[in-house]
């Protein structure tokens, strides 16, 4: 079955289908390593992992590309306010991130570049830019797009020119203020300032570094071609940065960036915006401190269409719980019913021929990513099994097709974990020196422990008194 996505640039839903004809190329905007990601943050990452778990699943094979951002604005605040490098300082947050990806059970991206890595990258670009009068230099050694250049500006938020005169551009650029010719020109490279303290790079402009646009425009480029599939981040980031990296990518190149968009609404808390003063900026400590798991609050990205904003509650959240036991114990009566054990259970990546009463949820799930309606036909198709199953070849085969669904979802081999006791030695010891860290505040060991346990294929669930430890299967 075809795989179909809406398209924010055409405004259609369109087929998916690899440029050469062989891998399905993307890129995600992956998260600024300032502090720990928030419920928010992760809507966008789960459903970009759904995404490529629906594309793999098809039959089609990835290569998925998700950027880690370690140096801007506010990461070399935050480093120097706490007198750390900037390198140890988002080392510490990437680490968190990871370990937080791992619970919520996303894929690793097949590449994981840096910023900061791809700095002669983007200094690259720039120079190719100047070259062939897209970009220019400043007095004070800051270099710019020159937006006039490139007449397709504003075609994915469709911004006519007076917009970019009054409009949307003058608050968003406001930060990238460095004496441009033109208020919607935007920074390519920012010259050093006093408060970038030891952050800084030799460019033939001075010393500087890159504006934030630049970095994903270079990566992508980098490792997925001057032109590739499909580009996906939050709708937050349409404009200015994806405007932004088309104009810069285009006129570099000369090629198509991107064939697709893909934007994955906001999240919303209790009805409203998220914000540090409202204090419902939740991390997935914050949920797990209340007693819920990590595939209690990925089922709640799962219920809401991805173009359509989400309201998170706590209420919504527990309704979540509920829901995720209830698929633990149907996958497990089916199993049951075909006399499988845990150990005889395939990859749950594995692709399905047959999707037997399961059929209904997987179709909704190639139709634009439509995971709240794949959900629900699941469940129909659940209460509609008939008691007993006439054999338990019968059986097996609506529970593969149960456990292909979830996995899918990344939802999978929910009813097949191994308990505390049954770990290894050394995986309890680890676990309890990561809870004896917790509990002294030692924030910094106890993600590091985390995310170690994760690399083993453990996940570990903070209670109020105490702990859970699961393997990942």
């Amino acid at each position: 079955m075809s795989v179909r996505l809406f398209d924010s640039l055409s405004r259609s839903i369109r087929e998916l289908k690899p440029l050469d004809g062989e891998t399905f190329r993307f890129y995600c905007c992956g998260p600024t390593v300032y502090g720990p990601a928030h419920v928010g943050n992760f809507r966008t990452f789960v459903l970009q992992d759904t995404l490529r778990r629906v594309l793999e699943a098809s039959g089609m094979a990835t290569r998925h590309v998700r950027n880690i951002t370690d140096v801007d604005d506010k990461t070399i605040r935050q480093s120097r306010a706490e007198g750390r490098t900037l390198a140890d300082f988002t080392a510490e947050w990437t680490r968190r991130f990871h370990a937080d990806a791992a619970a919520l059970q996303l894929l690793p991206p097949h590449v994981e570049p840096s910023a900061v890595e791809h700095v002669p990258h983007q200094i690259r670009m720039i120079v190719r830019l100047i070259d062939k009068g897209h970009a220019y230099c400043a007095e004070d050694g800051s270099v710019y797009f020159r937006v006039t250049s490139f007449p397709g500006y504003g075609r994915l938020t469709r911004l006519d020119e007076r917009e970019l005169r009054t409009g949307p551009g003058q608050a968003a650029q406001a930060a990238d203020e460095y004496g441009k010719d033109a208020l919607a020109d935007f920074a390519l490279w920012k010259a050093r300032r006093q408060e970038d303290g030891e952050n800084f790079w030799e460019s033939p402009w001075g010393e500087g570094r890159p504006g934030w646009h630049l970095e994903c425009s270079a990566m992508s480029i980098e490792y997925l071609g001057e032109s590739f599939d499909l580009h996906s981040g939050g709708i937050d980031l349409m404009f200015p940065h994806h405007e932004n990296e088309i104009a810069q990518s285009e006129c570099c190149t000369g090629r198509t960036f991107a064939a697709h968009w893909h934007h994955v609404a906001h999240l919303m808390v209790d009805g409203g915006k998220m914000s540090k003063s409202l204090g419902n900026l939740y991390t997935l400590d914050d949920l797990s401190e209340r007693g819920f798991s990590p595939l209690d609050l990925r089922y709640i990205y799962l219920s809401g269409h991805y173009r359509k904003p989400l309201n998170f509650t706590f209420e919504a959240l527990a309704a979540a719980q509920k829901a995720v036991a209830g698929l633990v114990r149907a996958e497990r009566k089916l199993a049951e019913r075909a006399g499988l054990a845990p150990q005889a259970m395939e990859d749950e990546r594995g692709r399905c021929e047959d999707w037997a009463s399961f059929e209904p949820a997987w179709e909704a799930l190639c139709d634009d990513l439509n995971t709240p309606e794949a959900l629900g036909r699941a469940f129909t198709a659940l209460r509609e099994l008939p008691a007993e199953t006439s054999s338990a070849t019968e059986a097996r085969r609506e529970w593969r097709a149960l456990r292909t669904l979830l996995a899918i979802m990344g939802l999978g081999a929910l009813g097949y974990e191994k308990k505390l006791k049954e770990a290894p030695a050394e995986i309890r010891d680890l676990a309890d020196r990561r809870w004896a860290a917790r509990q002294a505040r030692d924030w910094v060991s106890a993600d590091a422990m985390r995310e170690e346990l994760a690399q083993q294929g453990w996940t570990m669930k903070d209670g109020r008194e105490s702990y859970e430890l699961m393997e990942r299967r």
